[in-house]
């Protein structure tokens, strides 16, 4: 069975943290969401608070397929100040998926991870995106790298990562069940 983390901190966008966990849970990847706050409940940004699977500290990154980091103003600068969530990105980006969306991608272009690459983010957080080239769609794959612009992308954001995981038939059939048409 795939494995993804998904990171959560305080200020998290929940849209698109939440529809992320439900879609690829629906195509039957394992999920962990992994607070790095030091406690397992984190308050997003719209102030529902989340009881996450895991402490960041604790999980098991071996067995994880990809790492997830959802947007959100406060929750991407929370991400940003993590040591664990960065050196974890880093690792990833070797043989293994990274994903954010939103602001979140900044993350990843403040640690060179984004460099050359195609990649989307929040309207208005293009400088932050250090040498990426941006695309300006709902969701864009460049290798290892998915990201996506905003809350408004976040089903077809999670819907590409199925894809990427279990496959295209697995995401048709997620998509249908859902009775999605975006």
């Amino acid at each position: 069975m795939k494995h993804v983390i998904v990171f959560l901190a305080d200020g998290f966008e929940e849209i698109e943290a939440l529809s992320v966990v439900d879609i690829l849970r629906r195509g039957g990847i394992r999920v962990d969401t992994a607070s790095i706050m030091g406690r397992l409940e984190v308050e997003g940004a719209h102030h529902v608070t989340v009881k996450t699977d895991v402490l960041a500290e604790e999980a098991d990154y071996a067995s994880a397929d990809m790492v997830v980091l959802p947007g959100g103003g406060v929750g991407t600068q929370n991400l940003g100040k993590s040591d664990l969530v960065k050196e974890q990105c880093l690792a990833f980006a070797g043989n293994k998926l990274v994903s954010a969306i939103c602001a979140a991608p900044t993350v990843l272009a403040g640690i060179g991870l984004l460099e050359g690459r195609n990649a989307t983010c929040y309207p208005g957080m293009e400088t932050e995106m250090h040498g990426a080239v941006m695309s300006g769609h709902a969701v864009t794959v460049d290798g290892q790298f998915t990201t996506g612009r905003a809350p408004g992308a976040a089903m077809a954001f999670a819907l590409e990562l199925v894809k990427r995981l279990e496959g295209e038939e697995t995401a048709r059939d997620v998509k249908k069940g859902l009775v999605y048409e975006g």
